[in-house]
């Protein structure tokens, strides 16, 4: 095992094993498994299976707040006077036109979001050549966020948890882009579409 598997072992009650699928990092589920049709996982570094875990929970968790977005703002939408209506899809279209300042600070949000998370978890670029890795001691998507205490100390039940988180994001990636291909062909909301079930 190389010296970065070594330098990173027991995060969150995780030690990497280059011999188990995905460096053994938690998400494969039964009756799946080990799927990986596209063969990422095949002979990637340490480095490598944290950067691809990373970014695989922080778009399933960007997922799972679109799914509820999209269901929330288009039964709900009491913001910007009450005037953003129908498909979500269209609705930052309809806040250019009624609130056209909201994105200059939707940006300024994401980017002071996203710079605490790079500089939590991201090697600086002066110190790596060419890829950007995750540093050593980062464990993918723990970005010490817990306000509720729900992350559990125990590392099985951290395991079980972030196959439930990882499974749940996997779903709701796919359920967010359901959502936007079936909006963009009938151009009908999603909430509509549930009404007439």
């Amino acid at each position: 095992m190389n010296t970065n598997a070594e330098s990173a072992g027991g995060l969150n009650g995780w030690t990497p094993d280059e011999d188990a699928f995905a460096w053994g990092l938690p998400g494969s589920l039964a009756p799946v498994g080990e799927f990986d049709p596209a063969g990422f996982a095949d002979g990637c570094s340490l480095n490598e299976m944290k950067r691809y875990r990373e970014a695989e929970v922080t778009h399933g968790r960007v997922a799972m707040l679109s799914v509820i977005g999209i269901l929330v703002a288009e039964s709900f939408h009491p913001l910007f006077g009450g005037r953003i209506s129908g498909p979500a899809i269209y609705h930052l279209t309809e806040v250019r036109h009624v609130q056209p300042e909201f994105f200059e600070l939707l940006a300024v949000a994401i980017g002071i979001v996203e710079t605490l998370r790079a500089q939590n978890g991201w090697t600086p670029p002066a110190r790596v050549k060419g890829k950007q890795f995750l540093n050593d001691g980062y464990y993918p998507g723990d970005l010490h966020f817990d306000p509720l205490g729900l992350k559990p100390e125990d590392p099985v039940d951290f395991a079980e948890m972030q196959t439930k988180e990882l499974q749940h994001g996997r779903l709701a990636m796919l359920a967010s882009a359901g959502f936007v291909a079936q909006e963009l062909v009938d151009h009908a909301s999603i909430v509509e579409h549930l009404a007439r079930q």
